[in-house]
C-alpha cells in the first residue's frame, strides 16, 4: 500500500503586533498622575488594560530614558504619550524607535525651564523627597539636541493649551512644525479637561 499523501501545509501568518500605550509623566509627577489614571481607566474599558504601561521615572533624564528603553523597549507599533517633561522624553524615544507620539503641553526647552529647580524637591503624589542634580540639566540639553528637528512630523500629535500657566504654547507649536496640532483656547498646564481628548489620543495611536 502506498503511503497517504501528506496534508498540505499553509505558510505561518506573521505575528500580529500588540500596540501598547506608554505614558511618560512630567517633572515631580508619577505614574499615579491624573492623566495616567484617566488613560488607564479608558484602556480598561476597551479591554486593553494589559497594553497600558506607565513607569515611574527617576529624576535623572538619562536614567529615565535608559529605564524605558531597557525595561519597556518601545517600538514602532507603540504609542508614546508624554506630558510636560514627558513630552520631551516621548519625542526623544519616538525619534529612535519610530513610534507615534502624543505630546501634552510638552516641555520643549526643559534645561532652561528647570534650572531654577536644581536642589531638593518633593514628588507631587507621594510627597517623597528627591534631589534634582545640576548635571541633569546637561542630560536634558543632550536629549533636546538629539531629538531636534523631528524627522517625520506625521507621527506626532501636539495638544497644547493657550492657558498653560507654566509653558508657552507658541514654543510648542514652533518645536513641532508639520505635526498635527490641537490648540486649546483655555485649559491649563495639567490639562484638567484631558478627559475630553482621551479618544482623540487613542485614535491617533490606532487603539480605538
Amino acid at each position: 500500500m502506498s503511503p497517504s499523501p501528506s496534508a498540505p501545509t499553509s505558510p505561518s501568518s506573521p505575528p500580529v503586533p500588540t500596540r501598547r500605550l506608554i505614558y511618560l509623566h512630567g517633572f515631580r509627577s508619577s505614574a499615579q498622575s491624573f492623566k495616567a489614571r484617566l488613560l488607564d481607566r479608558r484602556m480598561q474599558s476597551l479591554g486593553l488594560a494589559e497594553r497600558f504601561v506607565a513607569p515611574d521615572l527617576p529624576p535623572s533624564p538619562a536614567a529615565a530614558m535608559a529605564l524605558v528603553r531597557q525595561q519597556i523597549g518601545p517600538d514602532r507599533d507603540d504609542l508614546l504619550v508624554g506630558s510636560s517633561l514627558g513630552g520631551c522624553y516621548a519625542t526623544w524615544l519616538a525619534e529612535r524607535c519610530g513610534a507615534r507620539a502624543v505630546l501634552l503641553n510638552p516641555a520643549v526647552h526643559p534645561a532652561r525651564d528647570l534650572v531654577g529647580f536644581v536642589g531638593e524637591q518633593t514628588g507631587y503624589h507621594d510627597g517623597q523627597p528627591f534631589r534634582f542634580e545640576r548635571h541633569y540639566l546637561d542630560e536634558l540639553r543632550t536629549i533636546e539636541v538629539e531629538s531636534t528637528p523631528i524627522t517625520d512630523p506625521q507621527r506626532y500629535l501636539l495638544i497644547a493649551a493657550k492657558g498653560d500657566e507654566l509653558l508657552d504654547w507658541r514654543e510648542m507649536v514652533a518645536r513641532y512644525p508639520g505635526a498635527r496640532h490641537r490648540i486649546l483656547d483655555g485649559s491649563d498646564h495639567g490639562m484638567s479637561d484631558f478627559a475630553d481628548y482621551l479618544d482623540e489620543v487613542l485614535s491617533f495611536g490606532g487603539l480605538v
